[in-house]
C-alpha cells in the first residue's frame, strides 16, 4: 500500500467530453446540438490534403442536417506558421464562426484552438506565446484527430512556427476543447511510415510524462502507462494493415490517454531536441521525435532508470534483470518498433550532415520549457553529442 502523503500536491486538467467510437464522425451534428444548442455557423479546420479524401463529406453532411451552415479552412500547413493562423481566424470573423472544429493532425487541431481563443477576442497572438498568458474565453471547440500521434485532442499546448525555423507554444487552460472525437475510420488511409512515426510521437508522450521532473502525478503515470499498453500492443498491426479498425481505434485511444498524461505531466528533451529537427529540416514531428529518443533515454538513463524499468515491463513484457537491462530492452524494443516499421532511423537519412549538429544544438537550448522537465540536466555539449549518436 502506497502512503498516501508520499504523492506531493498536484493539480489534473482534461477535456470535459470524449467519444471513442468507430463512425461517430457521421453523428457530428448530433453530437455539435447536444452540447452546443446555441450553435449555428461552424467552421472546420483541416489541411488540403486530409480535405481531398473525401473523409471531411459525411462530418460536414451531418453538421448541415443538424441545421449549422458549415465552412471550411484548409489552408493548414505542416508546423503552421503565424501567417496561416492570423488567415484562419480573418476567416473566422468573416464568416461570424460561433464553433470550432480542428479535423486533422495536431497541426489543424493546434490551428483549431488558436482561432477558437483568437476569434472572439481582441488579443493579439504574439501576446499569448508562453505559458498562462491567454486572457479571456474562446469560442465551442470540437477537435476530432485523423492521425494517432500528437495527443493535440486533449491537450492545452498550441505550436506555431514563429520565424524561419523557430517555434514558440501557446499553453493556456482556454486551450483545452469542449469535446474530443475519436474515430478510427478517419485513419484508415495513413500510409504506414506516417502511422509509424505519429505511433511512436504518442509513445514519446507516455515516455516523457512518466519520467518528467516537475508534475509527475498519480492520475499522468496511469494514463501513460495504459497509452503504452495499448500503443506498444497495436502499433505494428497498424502499419501492417491500416484497414484494422480495431487496431486503429486503440491506437487513437491510446494517443489520446497519453495527451492527457503530457497535458499535466510535461514532455521533457525528446521533445526539445526533436524541435530543431522539424523547424530547419521540415522532418514531421512523429518521425523528428523517434530519431532521437533511443540517445535521449541512454543520456537519462543514470537518472530514471528505475522508471525506465517500470515502462519496459509494458512494452516488452518479457523484459528483466537488472535496472539497466530492463532499460535496455526499453531502447531496444523503441528501436525494434522503427526498424519493422521501415521509417528512418537515423539523422544522416533524412538530410542531416555532422556541420549541422552546433546550429541544432544551438535551438534545442532555447527550448527551456520543455528541458527543464528532462529527469538529466542537459547542457549544450550533451544535445551537441546526442545529435552525434544519433547522426
Amino acid at each position: 500500500m502506497t502512503n498516501s502523503a508520499s504523492f506531493g500536491a498536484f493539480t489534473f486538467s482534461t477535456v470535459p467530453h470524449i467519444v471513442s467510437e468507430v463512425g461517430a464522425v457521421k453523428k457530428l451534428g448530433q453530437l455539435v446540438a447536444q452540447h452546443f444548442p446555441k450553435a449555428r455557423r461552424a467552421l472546420i479546420v483541416t489541411d488540403g490534403g486530409f480535405l481531398k479524401t473525401g473523409l471531411v463529406d459525411a462530418p460536414i453532411t451531418s453538421l448541415r442536417e443538424a441545421g449549422l451552415a458549415v465552412s471550411i479552412f484548409s489552408d493548414v500547413v505542416a508546423d503552421p506558421p503565424e501567417a496561416v493562423v492570423l488567415k484562419a481566424v480573418a476567416d473566422a470573423r468573416h464568416s461570424e464562426t460561433d464553433l470550432v472544429i480542428g479535423l486533422g493532425g495536431g497541426s489543424s487541431m493546434d490551428v483549431a484552438k488558436l482561432i477558437a481563443v483568437l476569434a472572439g477576442s481582441d488579443q493579439e497572438l504574439k501576446t499569448m506565446y508562453g505559458i498562462g498568458n491567454v486572457k479571456g474565453s474562446r469560442l465551442p471547440l470540437v477537435q476530432v484527430p485523423t492521425t494517432a500521434g500528437t495527443g493535440s485532442e486533449v491537450t492545452p499546448i498550441s505550436i506555431v512556427t514563429t520565424g524561419e525555423t523557430t517555434k514558440m507554444g501557446v499553453v493556456s487552460p482556454q486551450l483545452y476543447a469542449d469535446v474530443a472525437v475519436l474515430d478510427a475510420e478517419l485513419t484508415v488511409g495513413l500510409p504506414p511510415k506516417v502511422t509509424a512515426a505519429t505511433g511512436i510521437d504518442a509513445m514519446v508522450h507516455a515516455i516523457e510524462a512518466y519520467t518528467t521532473k516537475h508534475k509527475k502525478n498519480p492520475l499522468s503515470d496511469m494514463l501513460a502507462r495504459e497509452a503504452l499498453s495499448l500503443l506498444s500492443k497495436n502499433i505494428v498491426a497498424a502499419c501492417e494493415n491500416g484497414k484494422d479498425l480495431q487496431v486503429r481505434q486503440a491506437m487513437l485511444l491510446g494517443a489520446m490517454l497519453a495527451g492527457q498524461s503530457f497535458a499535466n505531466a510535461p514532455c521533457a528533451a525528446v521533445h526539445a531536441l526533436a524541435y530543431p529537427i522539424g523547424g530547419i529540416f521540415h522532418v514531421p514531428h512523429g518521425l523528428s521525435n523517434s530519431l532521437v529518443l533511443p540517445h535521449v533515454l541512454r543520456f537519462n538513463a543514470p537518472e530514471a532508470a528505475g522508471m525506465y524499468a517500470e515502462l519496459a515491463e509494458i512494452v516488452s513484457p518479457g523484459a528483466s534483470g537488472s535496472v539497466e537491462a530492463r532499460t535496455q530492452a526499453l531502447i531496444d524494443r523503441m528501436d525494434d518498433i522503427a526498424r519493422r516499421t521501415g521509417i528512418e532511423t537515423q539523422l544522416r537519412q533524412v538530410g542531416i550532415q555532422e556541420s549541422d549538429l552546433d546550429r541544432m544544438a544551438d535551438d534545442a537550448m532555447l527550448q527551456t520549457r520543455l528541458l527543464t522537465n528532462n529527469p538529466r540536466e542537459i547542457r549544450r555539449d550533451d544535445a551537441r553529442a546526442i545529435y552525434a549518436a544519433a547522426l
